[in-house]
């Protein structure tokens, strides 16, 4: 089943589009891939998936292609039938069982390379919009504890909410070691009428409902240790594919297409704003308040982007340091040092070392 949210036509650049006029609000969607782990929750419990898809109003063939879309309210509709057929309140955790690293497309495979739990936590709250449009990550640091909290933007099923979190702490023990937990679970949903223990089973932590965020905290000690299966220059290269994927999910998205550009142009050291605005189709002066409407300005973003992919390179060994200077549009390696230690604090060749 392909929901796809198709590409733009080519068109001629304006620099005197200005601002895009107002319009009503999209409609939220998913990854079309997450059907599968419904479909294969379902079988598992010998039920018939076609037959609930159908009766969801939703096309049984699925499609692992991250373009692929499933509305937000199919969703919701899709799992009502669901719990109703196999009479199993719980049924979005057994949904957690079935979500591959696969089907979170190049996010997946980019969290799966990870150096540290902490990174597959950013890199989450970075490209979450890639599973879902219908909330938003942030992770936060106080206290030696991780504080990672979904917001909710629309209005989604309660089994949803359980099949991500779920997954997200197996993953995390897949990735870390089994057991690893928790500090605490916050759930937004409210906890259903028999009971919370298959919850206290997976989580293995305190755990509470109807909050109006849902909120992990983990000890910051434990989402800093390094993982076995860390591979920083496929993670990179699956970051790079993931923001290409965002921005042709939504053109309309500022900060992701400068993000983007600026990737692209930084190697050939021709980078300024009037570059980045000319790729974009738009003015210096539009791009600037568009962005000053994000909170954001051109050069965060070219600082951010730098500061990221440069600590990336720099733990990739076979990258000497004259390549990363070229890699990140730098006229010299004097210059990328001064930069990378105002980063982080150290010198590249320490950093390195220590990684």
């Amino acid at each position: 089943m392909k929901t796809l949210i198709p590409d733009s036509q080519p068109r001629h650049c304006s620099h005197d589009a200005g601002l895009p006029a107002a319009r009503a609000p999209k409609a939220t969607t998913t990854i079309g891939s997450y059907g599968l782990a419904i479909a294969r929750a379902l079988e598992a419990s010998g039920v018939d998936s076609a037959r609930v898809f159908r009766e969801a109003g939703i096309p049984a063939e699925l499609s692992n292609d991250p373009m692929s879309r499933l509305p937000t309210t199919a969703v919701t509709r899709l799992y009502s039938v669901c719990v109703a057929v196999t009479n199993n309140s719980y049924f979005g955790l057994s949904v957690a069982r079935h979500v591959s690293i696969s089907n979170l497309h190049a996010l997946g495979y980019a969290m799966a390379a990870s150096s540290t739990l902490m990174q597959v936590c950013r890199r989450i709250e970075r490209y979450f919009r890639l599973i879902a449009q219908a909330a938003k990550v942030s992770v936060s640091e106080a206290g030696g504890k991780v504080y990672f909290r979904v917001e909710h933007l629309a209005e989604t099923s309660g089994e949803a909410e359980d099949s991500f979190f779920g997954f997200l702490v197996s993953t995390m023990r897949l990735l870390y070691k089994p057991g690893f937990n928790p500090v605490r679970v916050e759930f937004h949903r409210p906890m259903p009428r028999e009971g919370a223990e298959p919850y206290e089973t997976l989580m293995r932590a305190p755990l509470s409902f109807a909050h109006a965020d849902s909120l992990l905290v983990f000890d910051l000690a434990d989402l800093m240790q390094p993982l076995d299966g860390s591979c920083p220059e496929l993670a990179q290269v699956n970051d790079h594919i993931a923001i290409d994927y965002l921005a042709r999910l939504d053109k309309n998205d500022v900060v992701t297409g400068v993000t983007k550009k600026i990737i692209d142009l930084l190697p050939n050291g021709k980078c300024s704003r009037t570059e980045v605005a000319d790729a974009l189709c738009m003015s210096p002066g539009t791009l600037q308040l568009r962005l000053s409407q994000r909170g954001t300005s051109f050069q965060q973003l070219l600082d951010d982007t730098r500061k990221d992919l440069a600590r990336s390179y720099v733990q990739q060994p076979a990258r000497s340091m004259t390549e990363i200077t070229y890699l990140l549009g730098f006229g010299d390696t004097s210059n990328f040092t001064r930069a990378f230690k105002r980063w982080t604090g150290m010198s590249p060749t320490d950093f390195r070392r220590r990684c």
